[in-house]
């Protein structure tokens, strides 16, 4: 008998920790939520009909199934990795159909290629999800959410939840340098349409405020001037093409000020920065410092450079990604990829402002204005 009550007590106390430590992952848990254009996209796009899509080989070539899962990529994306460092599964694109039951607590990708913070950004790639969508897509996960956990769990989980934003990019290479003398170009000076861009921008992060984001990652363009497309299109030196480099230098620090500004609005530190151009630029300029060998040469592509049309099963493919900077002639490789989410996770203020994502996460992170 005394025994059974020892075995007994075991039993109840082994139950309790198991129970314990199940709230506390629930708990610790945070959902993850993805808004902006390809560099983020993680198969959306698959769902419609568009040519700004990545479902075919060699996208995907070093995932654990080696075939292509709509991320512009050869593996990984900067959202995986987030993932990983969050410690949860990677989120689902929201237009695929698993994303049901508990795969709503996990997050969701709202991204779509080619979009732009301006609606008639990426005109050419016609059925994309553009931000105005992405965030009705947003209030529709939050119905669903709620129908699932209830109006009042949804609302914690929403405004404890990270939050990624990228876009801006395409606003350059897909609109006002789309072609020469563009629609936009002749509407605004460079500095001028930049400006607008910030208003708009600061738009969609009211709107994204509104909506219960309280802990946000904003990227800013990278080194628009030095992807190669843009080194195939522009500059057979293999410099860096200067407009798309001034627009990048007028662009990022007029996004950091600006959230900032958000920030002493709502009396909190709802937005971070990543300084994105700085983060490419350390290993475009200083390839072999990250074990690359080229930061110039795309692994996936053709032409000069490798920044010619599309990638596709028919061009130049290179046998070790990880040597290689950029996948195709826009995206980062997989490698890449990680060391900008490092710095992103753990840099300075070089990287990241008013502080890196890491900090961020450990503040208090219910801010609720």
């Amino acid at each position: 008998m005394a025994s059974s009550v020892v075995l007994a007590s075991w039993m109840v106390l082994i139950l309790g920790l198991v129970i314990a430590t199940s709230t506390t992952q629930v708990e610790a848990a945070r959902a993850f939520f993805v808004f902006g254009d390809s560099l983020v996209d993680n198969g959306n796009n698959n769902y419609l009909a568009t040519t700004a899509r990545a479902d075919a080989p060699p996208y995907g070539i070093d995932t654990p199934s080696r075939r292509p899962t709509g991320r512009f990529s050869n593996g990984k994306n900067i959202p995986d990795f987030i993932s990983d460092a969050l410690g949860s599964e990677p989120i689902l694109p929201y237009l695929s159909p698993e994303l049901k039951g508990e795969k709503l607590l996990v997050g969701a990708n709202f991204a779509s290629a080619g979009i732009g913070i301006l609606n008639d950004t990426g005109i050419q790639f016609v059925n994309i999800i553009r931000m105005y969508k992405q965030f009705k897509y947003f209030e529709q996960y939050q119905v669903r959410l709620a129908d699932l956990v209830g109006y009042d769990e949804a609302q914690r989980i929403v405004n404890d939840a990270l939050v990624l934003i990228t876009v801006g990019g395409n606003d350059f290479v897909n609109n006002y340098y789309l072609v020469p003398f563009s629609p936009r170009s002749r509407q605004f000076s460079l500095p001028d349409y930049v400006r607008y861009l910030i208003s708009e921008y600061r738009n969609l992060l009211m709107r994204l405020h509104d909506l219960g984001a309280r802990k946000v990652l904003v990227t800013g363009t990278g080194p628009l001037g030095c992807v190669p497309a843009e080194l195939a299109m522009r500059s057979p030196s293999g410099e860096c093409a200067p407009e798309l480099q001034r627009a990048a230098g007028l662009f990022n620090p007029q996004l950091v000020q600006m959230i900032n500004g958000l920030n002493e609005e709502y009396g909190a530190n709802i937005f971070i920065a990543a300084n994105t151009h700085q983060q490419a630029d350390d290993f475009i300029r200083n390839p072999g410092k990250y074990g690359f060998t080229t930061s110039k040469i795309a692994c996936c592509g053709q032409g000069p450079y490798n920044g010619l049309g599309l990638c596709t099963m028919l061009s130049n493919l290179c046998p070790n990604r990880d040597e290689y900077a950029f996948w195709d002639a826009f995206h980062p490789s997989e490698k890449a990829s990680g060391i900008i989410t490092e710095k992103i996770l753990s840099g300075s203020s070089n990287f990241m402002s008013p502080m890196n994502l890491s900090t961020f996460l450990a503040l208090d992170t219910t801010n609720r204005t």
